[in-house]
């Protein structure tokens, strides 16, 4: 008779994990054990955090003061600036610490190692969701109240932003997921990342505004211009929903997680 080891059993020769709240209980387990592994690795915390900050206290320091723009398509400099840099430091922790973190532990065999116990991949992943979410929020309010100082008034109706903020961050986690799993390994992760993201910020006027209608016209069917728009609505022109906006967003993530599904691996690629 054959003993199976934690090295040979199957998913489907382990306990699986039964009943609504066993299933909750873990999913919050996990997403505790995210924010501690976050919060407790300083270096990772503060440019998480901090580099937003610099980014929206230099544009203050620039732009504060100033009338409503030709350039800023009729806003001050801080009106454009808030929600777009809010924006980056979603796409930040969602999509690119995302990636790379996924990448780092497939490499060295933590993910391997969880898939060989009975927790279910969705808790993994929802855990990691939320995790994402809850960092974006913080980072939202960081680059909101700095604005506010800076004579930004904050939007009236709240409902867009939250809905705008949650779709992106499962977006781009799913995006991050997706990416991650294209990588070989980790060294690379970061180069993909950026190879990916810098490009993408840069033509959907995250750091100035595009005029240019064919680039607009074409980064407005990418992921990034699509959430910049549909944040920037509430904060500059008092707007409800973007749905055109929206829409796109969740394609994306949907395309994000497909090829998350088909092509994302537990174990670390062979040398």
């Amino acid at each position: 008779m054959t003993t199976l080891t934690p090295t040979t059993a199957t998913r489907a020769d382990r306990p699986a994990v039964r009943g609504g709240h066993g299933q909750l209980s873990l999913l919050v387990h996990q997403i505790r054990f995210e924010q501690l592994s976050f919060w407790r690795n300083p270096q990772s915390m503060v440019f998480t955090f901090v580099l937003p900050i610099v980014i929206i206290g230099i544009f203050g320091a620039v732009f504060s003061g100033g009338s409503g723009e030709t350039f800023f398509f009729g806003l001050t400099g801080m009106q454009y600036y808030t929600p777009t840099i809010a924006a980056v430091s979603v796409l930040g922790a969602c999509y690119g610490q995302l990636a790379i973190v996924l990448a780092m532990r497939r490499q060295q065999g933590i993910l391997k190692r969880l898939h060989a116990t009975p927790l279910p991949a969705w808790i993994y992943f929802a855990g990691l969701l939320v995790h994402c979410v809850v960092v974006s929020v913080v980072d939202v309010a960081l680059v909101m109240g700095i604005g506010s100082l800076y004579g930004v008034t904050l939007p009236s109706a709240w409902g867009p932003v939250v809905l705008t903020l949650v779709l992106g961050a499962a977006s781009f986690c799913a995006l991050g997921v997706g990416v991650a799993s294209l990588i070989r390994n980790s060294e690379a992760a970061p180069a993909v990342v950026q190879f990916i993201q810098f490009p993408l910020v840069f033509i959907s006027g995250s750091y100035f505004p595009i005029h240019a209608d064919v680039l607009n016209t074409i980064a407005g069917l990418l992921p990034v211009k699509p959430f910049n728009d549909a944040m920037l609505a509430p904060f500059a022109h008092d707007a409800g929903y973007q749905w055109k906006e929206l829409a796109v967003l969740a394609a994306w993530g949907v395309i994000g997680a497909l090829i998350a599904v088909r092509r994302f691996r537990w174990d670390p690629r062979p040398e």
